[in-house]
Order: C-alpha cells, then structure tokens, then sequence
C-alpha cells in the first residue's frame, strides 16, 4: 500500500517538474507555426549584440528558432534538462530557471558576434552545466547518476562552445554552461544533498571532543543556436 503511494507521488512530483518545460516549449512551437503560417520570420527579436534596442531578446531569444529542425533537436534537450531541473531542485528551480533565462541573453549580448541570436540552446547548456556540476558538488550517488547521464548524453555539446562551425550562436552555448556553473556552486547548499551514513556520523564524532568542537590536532590534514547575420545592402 505505502509503495503505490508512493509509486503515485513520484507520478505527481514528475508530472510538475514537467509542467513548466513544456510550457516553455508550447510558446516556441507556437512562434514557429505562427512564423510559418504567416510567412514572417521573427529573428530580428532576438538578441543583437551591443545593439541596446535588442533588450527584447533577453525574453525572446530562447523562444525563438530557425527552423523546425532546430526547434526539434532543442525541444528533446531543453525538455529532459529542465524537467531533471524542476524534480531534483524544485525549491530552486524556478529562480534557476529565471536567472539562467536573462544571464545567459546578457552574456551573449556582451560577447556575442555581430549577429541575431536565438534558440533555447542557452538554456540547455545553462542546465547540463547546473546539473553536472551539482551532482558532482554534493557527491550524491543519485545526483552524480543525473550528473553522467547528461554527459553521455550530451558530452558531444563540449564543442558547442567553440567558434567550429558558422552559423552556430558558440557564444550562446558558452554562456549558457557558464551561467549553469556558477548557479552550481551558488546553489550548492540548497537543494537535494548527500545522506550520510551512519559510520559517517561516527566519524565525525571521533573528531569532536567532548564539547562538541572539532577535534583540531586530528584535522590537520558546469544544440546549436543559429545566428543570423544582417543581409548586405548590395
């Protein structure tokens, strides 16, 4: 009886997680059919770097998509990460999500070429990077599974974040796994943490002594994105 609870919990807890991602994903497929249904293209609400007039884009960028190929290969990322996200670290999750969402755009808005970024590939970056980095901090055995899951799944992404091939937004990516890193260890207090076992808790015991201190003589010893470059007037 208490393990189909259970089993019903962890139901409801993934069905949450899921919930955010996939709205994020309802407004990207409804850009992409609205562009395609209209014939429009809403690149240029992306982020141009330096460009003070592309703030927009801190919003917009991650929403929007080249193509329905780039929209897919983003979609399967961005909806594995963010639900690893929104399950494991639910009472951080949203500001994790926020934070990654504007740091990410202002990163490439200072450092990115020239051209109009877009795509969610920021955030998938932004979330391998978090939950890597996260698993590996905590050194918890079920985390740190996550943590190699997202590298063999994804460890091909490492070169994402070199100028390798044109047309890829690189300076999205690194901004993203940056952003990810640094909300790693900002976070690494809060969140799911490693049990400790009980002969753990004796050993800590043993470097006490009996008021409690530490014993100090026996202490010494972190998909593409596509940019569009302006059309030349000529």
């Amino acid at each position: 009886m208490s393990e189909d609870i259970n089993i019903q919990f962890e139901r409801k807890r993934l069905i949450l997680a899921a919930a955010v991602p996939l709205l994020v994903l309802f407004f990207c497929w409804m850009l992409k059919l609205i562009e395609t249904g209209l014939d429009i293209s809403f690149a240029h609400y992306g982020i141009y770097p330096r460009d003070i007039g592309s703030w927009p884009g801190l919003i917009m960028m991650p929403l929007i998509h080249g193509d329905f190929a780039h929209l897919a290969a983003n979609t399967v990322s961005f909806f594995v990460l963010a639900t690893g996200v929104f399950y494991f670290y639910r009472d951080v999750a949203s500001k994790i999500l926020l934070i990654s969402w504007i740091s990410t755009g202002v990163l490439t808005w200072i450092i990115g070429r020239e051209s109009y970024h877009i795509g969610a590939s920021g955030l998938v970056y932004a979330f391998s990077g978090f939950l890597f980095l996260s698993g590996v901090l905590r050194n918890h055995i079920r985390l740190m599974a996550i943590s190699l899951l997202v590298v063999f799944l994804y460890g091909s992404m490492i070169w994402g974040i070199f100028p390798i091939e044109p047309g890829i937004s690189w300076e999205g990516h690194l901004s993203g796994l940056v952003t990810g890193f640094v909300l790693a260890w900002f976070y690494r207090k809060q969140g799911p943490q490693r049990l400790k076992y009980s002969w753990e808790e004796e050993d800590d015991d043993d470097e006490s002594d009996n008021t409690g201190h530490p014993n100090i003589s026996s202490t010494h010893g972190v998909l593409p994105d596509y940019d569009y470059r302006e059309k030349n007037s000529n």
